[in-house]
């Protein structure tokens, strides 16, 4: 993925909205995708990009959250910890495939197919020029951030 043009798909978004990755063409854009909404990893990392928004902001970069779930439980999680971006609804796996962060995962013991914690940063040029696999919540967004401020002059 690194190095590459972002694919171009269109999920729906909170907010009614409908996002479509050209759309976004001329700014700096993080997705970064998460097993499950209101787990306490994903709400961690949540509250981390929220409480640093005004910064992501303020580098001319769009955040947003992507997980399988549906849109109604992205509404509640959302409005839950007053995160100021969209979560993206991928139940068919559509971005999760393209950016191959669907894997298989211990779970109590268990095999099961889910998402690996990811994020890419992706260039005002549609480039993906950043990419984390297997994120450790803490400090994350703070990293992502530093590394958005670090490609501005």
């Amino acid at each position: 993925m690194l190095n590459s043009p972002l694919p171009d798909f269109t999920l729906p978004a909170t907010s009614g909205l409908q996002f479509k990755a050209s759309d976004y063409s001329g700014k700096f854009l993080v997705l970064y995708f998460y097993p499950k909404d209101a787990t306490p990893g994903c709400t961690t990392q949540g509250i981390q990009f929220r409480d640093m928004y005004d910064q992501f902001s303020a580098a001319d970069t769009a955040i947003f959250g992507i997980s399988r779930d549906s849109i109604k439980s992205h509404e509640n999680f959302k409005a839950k910890y007053s995160f100021p971006f969209e979560l993206l609804s991928d139940s068919e796996e559509t971005a999760c495939q393209l950016f191959g962060v669907i894997k298989m995962k211990n779970m109590y013991g268990k095999q099961v197919r889910g998402i690996e914690r990811s994020t890419f940063i992706v260039n005002p040029q549609g480039t993906i020029v950043k990419e984390w696999r297997g994120v450790k919540v803490d400090g994350h967004a703070a990293e992502v951030l530093a590394c958005i401020q670090s490609f501005h002059p």
